[in-house]
């Protein structure tokens, strides 16, 4: 915008123009301190999260290789069962996208908060549509969860020390045993277990399984609770044990508590929303930014 104002006398008439922008300084920039750091500081946090959840996956796997000597990767299941491969990959994950966002944002390169954006937007729909799966088609859920993983976590439960304690944990929690519908019955399919095996657990089930595995007396885990229990039937069984299958049983507890999972769940949605917002905000001022040296 433009202020005229016209001159006469003297021997001169013209027309003063002055020039109503204002001049934008050197120093200006399009790119918010705020919304850097803010994503800078973010990602630090987690980028310190995944390293140290490497870390531990990296000392639990070590610790495995040398007490045991061999670690069977064979199959995607050996993976996905196998918890401290698990920690290792997902702390690799973290650690990766989370220094892109840290050293996206400091630097103000826009390559890696594209990279940053899309691995975030990436996450989001997977978790959408696991929660989808498991919402709107729980007993779809339920047999593909039985189907493909009952068998090889039953047979691995004494192979891997960590998924043990994993299972044994799990079953002292949700006071169930077993995985699917048969519920204890699970057990006869492990080695151990299994009613012919020359083991002294043969027909049993592991001591989680027990509705009192603890003497209160002497404060001592009786490892042999479930010795036998498998010949008994389920209102037998049912006096000195848990019969139903824990992933039945986790289900009844979402369903249960549905109204608080879904709210961290949608919690955790909005917050990955944001920090996309921002990073997006952020690769839009760079760009800004760019041009404006460009001109």
């Amino acid at each position: 915008m433009s202020n005229y104002r016209h001159h006469s006398g003297g021997g001169y008439c013209g027309i003063e123009i002055r020039d109503m922008h204002p001049r934008i300084s050197q120093n200006f920039t399009y790119v918010s301190s705020c919304v850097k750091y803010m994503i800078f500081m973010l990602n630090f946090i987690f980028w310190l999260f995944g390293g140290l959840l490497l870390g531990i996956g990296f000392y639990a796997f070590m610790d495995k290789w040398e007490s045991t000597g061999w670690v069977r990767l064979e199959t995607v299941y050996d993976v996905i069962l196998n918890i401290s491969l698990v920690m290792m990959i997902a702390g690799i994950v973290i650690f990766v996208v989370s220094f892109a966002g840290c050293l996206g944002a400091l630097r103000e390169n826009t390559c890696l908060l594209k990279f940053y954006s899309m691995c975030l937007l990436l996450f989001f729909l997977l978790e959408m549509a696991i929660a989808i799966m498991g919402f709107v088609f729980p007993q779809n859920m339920n047999s593909f969860l039985e189907d493909k993983f009952t068998d090889k976590i039953i047979h691995s439960y004494r192979d891997d020390p960590d998924l043990q304690n994993f299972i044994d944990f799990a079953q002292k929690e949700f006071k169930c045993c077993g995985l699917s519908n048969v519920g204890y019955q699970d057990w006869s399919k492990n080695e151990y277990f299994n009613c012919s095996s020359p083991s002294v657990e043969k027909c049993g089930v592991p001591y989680s399984c027990c509705i009192n595995a603890t003497d209160i007396s002497s404060g001592l885990v009786n490892i042999m609770c479930g010795y036998g229990l498998q010949e008994h039937s389920v209102a037998a069984a049912s006096k000195r044990i848990w019969t139903s299958g824990c992933i039945e049983i986790v289900r009844v507890w979402a369903e249960r508590n549905l109204y608080a999972i879904a709210g961290i769940a949608l919690g955790i949605a909005l917050i990955q929303l944001f920090v996309i917002y921002l990073a997006k905000t952020l690769e839009g001022q760079i760009e800004l930014q760019k041009s404006r040296w460009s001109a």
